[in-house]
């Protein structure tokens, strides 16, 4: 982005009339788009300053403010712009700070293209239709962002990761064809499948590549019908080397795309390209989609992600950290990532409404600024009971020493007092098996898995051991030793 230095005084001493009406009734439509706390965090200190019909200039409180409105929300601000004024407005930032005035230039994500010579259909994004080009790249739609360097592994991910960097390492030339990646909401599917198309262009295996959401692939051949253009837009789908297709559920329903798909499909695998696709569920689970799509989607390989473990969020919260240029103490950290527990955009946005919150009301970010934030998104926030506090009063309870439990020993006493912290450990932290088991002498996760299942079977038959484990729970909650 280009920037100018100029002084607040030379910032729009003269300005246009009705830049607040317009900015006002964007901002109604924008409250109907996005939930109440990301309105108030990221477009409520947004101040209007200029529009001269073909430029918006608007101002924000901080560099960081500004880029994370061009990532996440430059489209909406975009869109709500051209429907209130009726054409396509160019969107500029002012960033005020207490000695200068910063004028930014707002712009989409550069768009990662291929500069070797590829004669190829291009879709044009600028009039919405299919042309047949002989130009010297391909468009590819990936977001040059979305990298394995910056992809957090954990035991959530890394079957899925380490079959998507075979793949990306070596398109069309394993047996993971086609690849499906599949996981809930906020997971972190789509930064891995475009992980795979930057990561095999970069290092020079293809430099055909498409990636496109299943939305887009069905508007494309809306389009194509339309304009009497299948040819053309079978020939830029059949034309790839990688073909990246997202959210591939969204086909449920679409009988005539999903035609056009499983003919595109087979085409490139009799080719021997790679396919890489996305679902919210296992391929076996999809509802709406016919068998044959369904049985070519599992002729190759299916990973799963699931919801990441503790671990691994503190991690994804560093390495953001880290991103933004911010310093969080551990135990702010470790707050966040043991009550946002559902999904990485979660705590990815609970991480910027922090830091938001602190940059606009100008506050240090601690401890109780992350409550706030957190209760504002997940509601009340979970007890913050850790594996010490469990081993300690369950050692308590059987009146012996803290360390026996951790100890080797196998005498009975000492190991039914270590399966209940066990399992405690397990109910009651977001730890991993893995970590559970560091925790009580280096013991590995089949080890707590056995303790569980044991202390889950008991207290099915026991009721003297379903009442034990109730008041131990109860301790634990009112913090009583």
């Amino acid at each position: 982005m280009e920037q100018n230095e100029l002084t607040s005084s030379q910032i729009f001493e003269e300005q246009s009339d009705n830049h607040s009406e317009i900015w006002n009734i964007c901002m109604n439509m924008v409250r109907d788009r996005v939930n109440n706390q990301t309105y108030k965090a990221w477009f409520e200190p947004i101040i209007p300053k200029k529009y001269d019909g073909e430029n918006f200039w608007i101002q924000v409180p901080s560099q960081f403010f500004s880029d994370w409105i061009d990532e996440h929300y430059f489209s909406l601000l975009n869109e709500v712009l051209t429907k209130v004024t009726g054409k396509e407005i160019k969107l500029e930032y002012i960033i005020s700070t207490e000695n200068e005035t910063v004028i930014v230039e707002a712009s989409l994500p550069e768009i990662n293209v291929s500069s070797r010579g590829v004669s190829s259909l291009n879709y044009s994004t600028n009039n919405n239709s299919i042309q047949e080009t002989n130009t010297s790249f391909l468009q590819s739609y990936l977001n040059p962002r979305y990298k394995f360097e910056n992809y957090i592994k954990g035991e959530s991910n890394q079957f899925a990761r380490a079959a998507a960097l075979a793949v990306a390492n070596n398109p069309g030339g394993t047996s993971f064809n086609p690849l499906v990646i599949y996981g809930g909401v906020g997971l972190g599917k789509t930064h891995l499948i475009h992980a795979i198309g930057n990561h095999a262009y970069n290092t020079g295996k293809t430099s055909r590549i498409l990636y496109v959401s299943s939305e887009k692939f069905t508007i494309d051949f809306v389009d194509a019908i339309q304009k009497d253009k299948i040819n053309e837009f079978s020939n830029l789908y059949r034309n790839v080397d990688l073909l990246i297709v997202d959210d591939i559920q969204f086909f449920s329903g679409k009988e005539k795309t999903q035609d056009i798909f499983f003919h595109t499909f087979n085409t490139l695998y009799q080719l021997g390209k790679q396919i890489v696709l996305s679902s919210d569920k296992s391929p076996k689970d999809l509802q709406g989609l016919n068998e044959r799509l369904i049985s070519r989607f599992q002729w190759g390989l299916t990973a799963d992600i699931q919801p990441p473990d503790l671990e691994t969020r503190i991690a994804i919260l560093q390495k953001k950290c880290s991103d933004y240029n911010v310093d969080l103490e551990h135990p702010i950290i470790e707050f966040i990532a043991s009550n946002v527990t559902s999904n990485i955009r979660e705590l990815e946005g609970c991480l910027v409404s922090l830091i938001g919150r602190a940059s606009i009301e100008k506050r240090k970010i601690d401890l109780d600024l992350a409550k706030l934030i957190v209760r504002s998104i997940v509601g009340e926030t979970k007890s913050h009971i850790t594996i010490e506090e469990i081993q300690r009063v369950v050692a308590n309870y059987f009146n012996i020493p803290e360390d026996m439990i951790r100890a080797k020993t196998r005498k009975q006493e000492i190991v039914n007092a270590r399966q209940i912290a066990m399992y405690l450990a397990k109910e009651m932290t977001n730890s991993s098996l893995k970590t559970i088991g560091l925790h009580f002498g280096g013991r590995d996760h089949s080890t707590v898995i056995h303790a569980y299942q044991s202390i889950e079977d008991t207290i099915a038959t026991d009721p003297k051991q379903k009442q034990l484990i109730l008041s131990l729970k109860s301790k634990l909650e009112r913090g009583i030793s």
